[in-house]
């Protein structure tokens, strides 16, 4: 089957009204790999824990072991404090401080490998949608951030980029989920990469009380906001 082909039922699959389809494109690849509306993260949840939407936690040992999970397709990383800053009256005998730990989990999708093509991300720009879903733990007041990063062809230059850095409410001891998105529109040309990379924050004092995230994704619309 010859490129005509594969290309007419590419648009036709995506709907695209509008688009380029330029020829020198492989379309068949293109149809195979099914780019726009699927998760390009890999893995979307590496610690075992699925969330519904407007989830409630169910209860559960908070003494989970910090950082179990399989995280096949992310990178991660760990960085402890020894204390987090707490206010000891004078004079009174502290046995025990809590210790905390940021736990990094980041990841990097190339769009044009999963099958993205240039005139459309430059041109077209379609909404590319990021989402996450992180577990309300009440281990600290700051227990979860986000940066999410369109950039250049090079991997380096940041074209777009969106940060999420919540503060929880420590006297609502509610343990819910809580979810985490944002679209990126009219970011402008040369985006190849989306550098997504989350923190949780765990605490150890007498039991390992671990922040969970779930439900991550990346994916590019067959549409742009205003269209």
């Amino acid at each position: 089957m010859g490129a005509g082909p594969w290309k007419g039922k590419c648009a036709a699959l995506f709907g695209l009204q509008g688009v380029s389809l330029p020829d020198g494109v492989d379309w068949k690849s293109v149809y195979e790999k099914k780019p726009l509306g699927r998760n390009l993260l890999k893995n979307p949840a590496p610690q075992g824990t699925n969330v519904a939407p407007n989830p409630t936690l169910a209860l559960r040992n908070l003494a989970v072991r910090s950082h179990a999970g399989d995280y096949a397709g992310w990178s991660t990383s760990a960085e402890e404090f020894h204390y987090e800053e707490v206010r000891v009256p004078e004079g009174v005998v502290v046995c025990y401080m809590p210790r905390f730990s940021w736990f990094t989990l980041e990841q990097r999708v190339d769009l044009k490998a999963e099958g993205l093509w240039d005139e459309l991300l430059d041109h077209f720009q379609p909404d590319i949608e990021i989402e996450d879903w992180y577990e309300e733990s009440q281990v600290h007041e700051s227990i979860y951030q986000l940066q999410v990063q369109l950039l250049g062809a090079d991997g380096q230059t940041v074209i777009s980029e969106h940060v999420c850095n919540p503060r929880e409410d420590l006297e609502n001891y509610s343990h819910t989920w809580k979810q985490v998105s944002h679209t990126f529109s009219s970011y402008g040309p040369g985006v190849r990469y989306v550098h997504f990379l989350h923190k949780v924050k765990n605490s150890f004092m007498v039991e390992v009380r671990s922040t969970l995230v779930t439900g991550s994704s990346v994916k590019v619309k067959p549409s742009k906001s205003g269209l």
